[in-house]
């Protein structure tokens, strides 16, 4: 239905309503006989003059751009989130390896110097030559030797191989003293008096492990694995 504004005259006759509810304004002077509708000066549309599927429809587009603004919205909002989360990963895992790195060269610092204190130690290490030795005695050697944060590693493996004994002699293969050095003559690089001198036999054995395996714990962590270093 359409609303007709009529401004600027005064309508001088009766308002007649059509059969489809049509308001007319019948101008004074004008044919009685006529049902023609005067046309109406200034007529304005307001938004109750739009029809109502219309109003409808807008309303329905207005909520779909709003829908899809939001949904663009919580869309970047978590590409956001998730690239953040993916950059944090990222800086926690450099620093997890940059601090694996740092503790793994600082280790290695702290076993090169350890292996070097125990060969200044080993190189220092007098002892008074003796026709015999008691164990007592050659394990006060090689805990003076080998040191204190090495010495239980070199033990396990003295005492699997020789049971302290640096006469001991392997029937089958040769080998031959506390750490069965095979064959026995290696140690003399040591000293010549590899076959009577504990202390002898455990410089060399300290130097091999060191060398082979980084150091006696080392040597027995191999050990453990296959009965042998």
């Amino acid at each position: 239905m359409s609303r007709i504004s009529v401004r600027g005259f005064a309508v001088a006759s009766a308002t007649a309503v059509t059969t489809v509810g049509a308001v007319v304004g019948v101008a004074a002077g004008a044919d009685q006989g006529s049902n023609q509708p005067v046309e109406a000066a200034g007529a304005t549309t307001v938004l109750a003059d739009i029809p109502a599927g219309q109003q409808v429809q807008q309303a329905s587009l207005t909520q779909q751009a709003q829908a899809q603004s939001d949904a663009a919205d919580a869309t970047a909002k978590k590409a956001a989130e998730d690239s953040a989360r993916q950059q944090a990963a990222k800086d926690a895992s450099a620093k997890k390896k940059a601090a694996d790195e740092a503790a793994a060269k600082a280790k290695e610092a702290r076993e090169l110097e350890a292996k070097a204190a125990a060969s200044r130690s080993a190189e220092r290490a007098t002892f008074a030559v003796k026709s015999s030795y008691t164990t007592a005695e050659v394990k006060a050697m090689a805990l003076q030797i080998v040191g204190s944060s090495q010495f239980q590693c070199f033990s396990n493996i003295v005492e699997h191989e020789s049971g302290w004994d640096y006469t001991a002699t392997n029937q089958s293969s040769g080998a031959y003293g506390l750490v069965q050095s095979y064959p026995g003559n290696k140690m003399a690089s040591v000293g010549a008096d590899w076959r009577t001198n504990p202390a002898t036999q455990i410089k060399w054995g300290l130097n091999y492990m060191n060398e082979r395996y980084d150091s006696p714990c080392g040597a027995w962590s191999y050990w453990q694995q296959h009965q042998s270093y």
